[in-house]
Protein backbone atom coordinates (compact mmCIF):
# COMPACT_ATOMS: atom_id res chain seq x y z
CA UNK A 1 0.00 0.00 0.00
CA UNK A 2 2.92 2.31 0.80
CA UNK A 3 4.33 1.70 -2.75
CA UNK A 4 1.13 2.52 -4.18
CA UNK A 5 1.01 5.75 -2.27
CA UNK A 6 4.29 6.72 -3.18
CA UNK A 7 3.81 5.62 -6.63
CA UNK A 8 1.09 7.66 -6.92
CA UNK A 9 1.10 10.96 -5.46
CA UNK A 10 4.89 11.30 -4.68
CA UNK A 11 6.64 9.94 -7.64
CA UNK A 12 7.27 11.40 -11.19
CA UNK A 13 3.63 10.10 -13.24
CA UNK A 14 4.66 10.71 -16.90
CA UNK A 15 7.65 11.89 -18.97
CA UNK A 16 6.52 15.43 -18.46
CA UNK A 17 7.92 15.04 -14.09
CA UNK A 18 4.40 15.46 -13.18
CA UNK A 19 4.08 14.79 -8.96
CA UNK A 20 0.80 13.32 -8.36
CA UNK A 21 0.46 15.62 -4.87
CA UNK A 22 0.83 18.48 -7.01
CA UNK A 23 -1.81 17.84 -9.47
CA UNK A 24 -4.27 17.07 -6.73
CA UNK A 25 -3.43 19.86 -4.45
CA UNK A 26 -3.86 22.11 -8.58
CA UNK A 27 -7.05 20.37 -8.89
CA UNK A 28 -8.09 21.21 -4.91
CA UNK A 29 -7.67 24.81 -5.62
CA UNK A 30 -9.59 24.80 -9.04
CA UNK A 31 -12.78 23.14 -6.67
CA UNK A 32 -12.40 25.68 -4.05
CA UNK A 33 -12.26 28.26 -6.87
CA UNK A 34 -15.41 27.50 -8.63
CA UNK A 35 -17.39 26.89 -5.69
CA UNK A 36 -16.55 29.91 -4.08
CA UNK A 37 -17.50 31.97 -6.95
CA UNK A 38 -20.46 30.05 -7.99
CA UNK A 39 -21.56 30.13 -4.88
CA UNK A 40 -21.80 33.88 -4.79
CA UNK A 41 -22.85 34.73 -8.22
CA UNK A 42 -25.99 31.84 -7.08
CA UNK A 43 -26.74 33.62 -3.98
CA UNK A 44 -27.04 36.95 -6.01
CA UNK A 45 -28.84 35.41 -9.25
CA UNK A 46 -31.30 33.73 -6.31
CA UNK A 47 -32.11 36.59 -4.29
CA UNK A 48 -33.09 38.20 -7.73
CA UNK A 49 -34.56 35.52 -8.97
CA UNK A 50 -36.80 35.24 -5.85
CA UNK A 51 -37.81 38.74 -5.89
CA UNK A 52 -38.90 38.64 -9.97
CA UNK A 53 -41.10 35.52 -9.26
CA UNK A 54 -42.64 36.75 -6.39
CA UNK A 55 -43.52 40.14 -8.35
CA UNK A 56 -46.98 41.48 -8.90
CA UNK A 57 -45.66 42.46 -12.56
CA UNK A 58 -46.13 39.59 -14.81
CA UNK A 59 -42.89 40.25 -17.37
CA UNK A 60 -40.91 39.87 -14.22
CA UNK A 61 -42.25 36.46 -13.05
CA UNK A 62 -42.33 34.87 -16.59
CA UNK A 63 -38.33 35.02 -17.70
CA UNK A 64 -37.79 33.66 -13.64
CA UNK A 65 -40.28 31.13 -13.78
CA UNK A 66 -38.41 30.04 -17.56
CA UNK A 67 -34.48 30.19 -16.07
CA UNK A 68 -35.79 28.40 -12.76
CA UNK A 69 -37.49 25.64 -15.47
CA UNK A 70 -34.86 25.10 -17.82
CA UNK A 71 -32.41 24.74 -14.92
CA UNK A 72 -34.52 22.66 -12.85
CA UNK A 73 -35.46 20.54 -16.11
CA UNK A 74 -31.66 19.33 -17.51
CA UNK A 75 -28.39 18.23 -15.98
CA UNK A 76 -26.02 20.29 -14.64
CA UNK A 77 -23.20 18.19 -16.87
CA UNK A 78 -25.41 19.00 -19.92
CA UNK A 79 -25.61 22.54 -19.13
CA UNK A 80 -22.06 22.89 -18.29
CA UNK A 81 -21.05 21.48 -21.95
CA UNK A 82 -23.60 23.27 -23.31
CA UNK A 83 -22.69 26.87 -21.90
CA UNK A 84 -18.73 26.15 -22.98
CA UNK A 85 -19.09 24.81 -26.24
CA UNK A 86 -21.96 26.58 -27.48
CA UNK A 87 -23.05 29.51 -26.05
CA UNK A 88 -19.34 30.34 -25.18
CA UNK A 89 -17.68 29.15 -27.69
CA UNK A 90 -17.23 32.59 -29.49
CA UNK A 91 -15.69 34.26 -26.42
CA UNK A 92 -12.33 33.84 -25.64
CA UNK A 93 -13.38 32.55 -21.95
CA UNK A 94 -11.34 29.93 -20.26
CA UNK A 95 -12.79 26.90 -18.61
CA UNK A 96 -12.33 27.76 -15.04
CA UNK A 97 -14.59 31.06 -15.70
CA UNK A 98 -16.90 28.50 -17.64
CA UNK A 99 -17.75 26.57 -14.77
CA UNK A 100 -18.21 28.91 -12.18
CA UNK A 101 -20.90 31.08 -14.59
CA UNK A 102 -22.53 27.21 -15.02
CA UNK A 103 -22.35 26.30 -11.81
CA UNK A 104 -23.76 29.82 -10.56
CA UNK A 105 -26.59 30.08 -12.94
CA UNK A 106 -27.18 26.19 -11.41
CA UNK A 107 -27.39 27.07 -7.96
CA UNK A 108 -29.14 30.03 -8.36
CA UNK A 109 -32.39 28.27 -9.89
CA UNK A 110 -31.96 26.15 -6.69
CA UNK A 111 -31.43 29.02 -4.47
CA UNK A 112 -34.58 31.11 -5.61
CA UNK A 113 -36.67 28.00 -4.69
CA UNK A 114 -34.88 27.34 -1.84
CA UNK A 115 -35.60 31.35 -0.63
CA UNK A 116 -39.18 31.35 -1.86
CA UNK A 117 -40.11 28.14 0.30
CA UNK A 118 -38.25 30.19 3.32
CA UNK A 119 -39.96 33.36 2.59
CA UNK A 120 -43.38 31.82 2.36
CA UNK A 121 -43.18 30.20 5.71
CA UNK A 122 -43.02 33.46 7.04
CA UNK A 123 -46.66 34.42 8.51
CA UNK A 124 -48.07 36.60 6.07
CA UNK A 125 -49.29 38.99 8.65
CA UNK A 126 -46.25 40.47 8.28
CA UNK A 127 -46.41 41.08 4.96
CA UNK A 128 -50.04 43.10 5.58
CA UNK A 129 -48.84 44.66 8.72
CA UNK A 130 -45.63 46.34 6.72
CA UNK A 131 -47.55 47.21 4.15
CA UNK A 132 -50.08 48.74 6.27
CA UNK A 133 -47.79 51.26 7.63
CA UNK A 134 -47.23 52.26 4.37
CA UNK A 135 -43.58 50.24 3.22
CA UNK A 136 -43.26 49.32 -0.26
CA UNK A 137 -43.36 45.95 -1.33
CA UNK A 138 -39.20 45.96 -1.89
CA UNK A 139 -39.18 47.26 1.54
CA UNK A 140 -41.09 45.34 3.14
CA UNK A 141 -39.58 41.95 1.46
CA UNK A 142 -35.97 43.91 2.65
CA UNK A 143 -36.76 45.32 6.18
CA UNK A 144 -39.46 42.80 7.45
CA UNK A 145 -39.96 39.06 5.56
CA UNK A 146 -36.04 38.46 4.61
CA UNK A 147 -34.75 38.78 7.95
CA UNK A 148 -36.90 36.53 9.62
CA UNK A 149 -36.88 34.20 6.16
CA UNK A 150 -32.98 33.72 6.74
CA UNK A 151 -32.94 31.39 9.82
CA UNK A 152 -36.09 28.94 7.71
CA UNK A 153 -33.27 29.36 4.68
CA UNK A 154 -30.27 28.90 5.85
CA UNK A 155 -30.04 24.79 6.64
CA UNK A 156 -31.45 24.16 2.91
CA UNK A 157 -28.67 26.97 2.05
CA UNK A 158 -26.08 25.13 3.47
CA UNK A 159 -27.07 21.64 1.57
CA UNK A 160 -27.21 23.28 -1.50
CA UNK A 161 -23.64 24.66 -0.87
CA UNK A 162 -22.50 21.09 -0.42
CA UNK A 163 -24.14 19.49 -3.19
CA UNK A 164 -22.77 22.48 -5.73
CA UNK A 165 -18.94 21.55 -4.01
CA UNK A 166 -19.58 18.05 -4.91
CA UNK A 167 -21.47 18.61 -8.32
CA UNK A 168 -18.31 20.45 -9.82
CA UNK A 169 -16.62 17.00 -10.00
CA UNK A 170 -17.61 17.46 -13.44
CA UNK A 171 -15.56 20.38 -14.97
CA UNK A 172 -13.28 17.69 -16.63
CA UNK A 173 -16.31 17.28 -18.86
CA UNK A 174 -14.65 21.08 -20.82
CA UNK A 175 -11.83 19.66 -19.50
CA UNK A 176 -11.16 21.36 -16.81
CA UNK A 177 -8.57 20.12 -14.28
CA UNK A 178 -10.66 19.76 -10.89
CA UNK A 179 -9.67 17.72 -7.99
CA UNK A 180 -11.72 15.09 -9.22
CA UNK A 181 -10.41 15.01 -12.78
CA UNK A 182 -6.59 15.20 -11.54
CA UNK A 183 -7.21 11.56 -9.49
CA UNK A 184 -8.81 10.48 -12.87
CA UNK A 185 -5.13 11.75 -14.18
CA UNK A 186 -3.22 10.16 -11.90
CA UNK A 187 -5.17 6.49 -12.60
CA UNK A 188 -4.74 6.70 -16.07
CA UNK A 189 -1.23 6.94 -15.80
CA UNK A 190 -0.31 4.91 -12.84
CA UNK A 191 -3.02 2.05 -13.58
CA UNK A 192 -3.59 2.43 -9.63
CA UNK A 193 -7.42 2.89 -8.83
CA UNK A 194 -7.35 2.94 -4.92
CA UNK A 195 -5.14 5.89 -4.01
CA UNK A 196 -5.72 8.70 -6.41
CA UNK A 197 -9.48 7.67 -6.16
CA UNK A 198 -10.00 7.23 -2.25
CA UNK A 199 -7.09 10.69 -1.84
CA UNK A 200 -10.56 12.46 -3.64
CA UNK A 201 -12.93 11.07 -1.77
CA UNK A 202 -11.24 11.78 1.63
CA UNK A 203 -10.59 15.34 0.49
CA UNK A 204 -14.09 15.56 -0.78
CA UNK A 205 -15.62 14.02 2.65
CA UNK A 206 -13.26 16.39 4.65
CA UNK A 207 -14.82 19.72 3.19
CA UNK A 208 -18.00 19.00 3.31
CA UNK A 209 -17.88 17.79 6.50
CA UNK A 210 -15.88 20.84 7.44
CA UNK A 211 -19.04 23.23 6.19
CA UNK A 212 -21.47 21.44 7.42
CA UNK A 213 -19.67 21.60 11.06
CA UNK A 214 -19.50 25.52 10.73
CA UNK A 215 -22.98 25.63 9.30
CA UNK A 216 -24.46 23.73 12.94
CA UNK A 217 -22.27 26.34 14.56
CA UNK A 218 -23.38 28.95 12.91
CA UNK A 219 -27.21 27.85 13.02
CA UNK A 220 -26.53 27.62 16.96
CA UNK A 221 -25.54 30.89 17.32
CA UNK A 222 -28.60 31.94 15.85
CA UNK A 223 -30.83 30.41 18.02
CA UNK A 224 -29.03 31.64 20.90
CA UNK A 225 -29.93 35.09 19.13
CA UNK A 226 -33.44 34.33 19.64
Amino acid sequence: MIDAINASLFTPIGEDGLIGIYLIINGLKVTLIVTFFAMIMGSILGVTTTLMKMSSKWYLRWPANFYVGIIRGTPVVVQLVILYFIVLAAFDIDKITAAIIAFGLNSGAYISEIIRAGIQAVDKGQMEAARSLGLSHGATMKEVILPQAIKNILPSLGNEFIVLLKETAVIGFIGGVDLMRAGEIIRSRTFEDSVPLFTCALIYLLLTYSFTLLLSKFETRLKQSD
